[in-house]
């Protein structure tokens, strides 16, 4: 079981939002990509987080460039989970190479700090101080275990591939 507090964000948060471009630009290290992680919507925001917490938003997240870097600092960072109502495809798709847990679920009754609790076993995200169960859609068999093996490439490696 993963547990954490709740970030909350709303609909459409892009990948600039996640990490600016103008830090991109100037470094691909992600310690400090990382000390900006959404900088330009929540100030501060870098501190506040801690491992095991979870970004939660609404419709859309991830949209706008395929910037890959989006998903690995929050990987880095070592959030439970980004859990929101819906996804930009290649974000998912690169959250999934790089082994970050993208949960989808409807995300409304989560409030900003709310203590998540994942039960992947039932599929369920539990805030267990308001007796609120969300059900989670399921990830295949094959895009669990990329996820569990840390993305894409470890995956692959551990099969013998490359």
């Amino acid at each position: 079981m993963l547990s954490g507090r709740a970030h909350r964000f709303g609909d459409n948060v892009t990948t600039d939002d996640i990490i600016a471009g103008k830090y991109k630009h100037r470094t691909i290290e992600v310690d400090e990509l990382a000390a900006h992680v959404m900088e330009n919507v929540r100030p501060g925001f870098a501190q506040a987080l801690r491992p095991g917490d979870y970004i939660v938003a609404g419709a859309n997240f991830g949209c706008g460039s395929s910037r890959e870097q989006a998903p690995q600092i929050l990987r880095h960072l070592r959030i439970s989970a980004v859990v929101a109502q819906s996804y930009a495809r290649i974000f998912f798709r690169n959250a999934i190479n790089i082994g970050l847990l993208v949960l989808t679920c409807d995300t409304r009754g989560i409030r900003d700090g709310d203590m998540l609790v994942l039960d992947s076993g039932a599929a369920l995200l539990r805030v267990p101080e308001r007796s609120l169960e969300l059900p989670v859609a399921a990830l295949p068999a094959d895009i669990l275990a990329i996820v569990e093996a840390g993305g894409l490439l470890p995956y692959v490696r551990a099969r013998g591939g490359l």
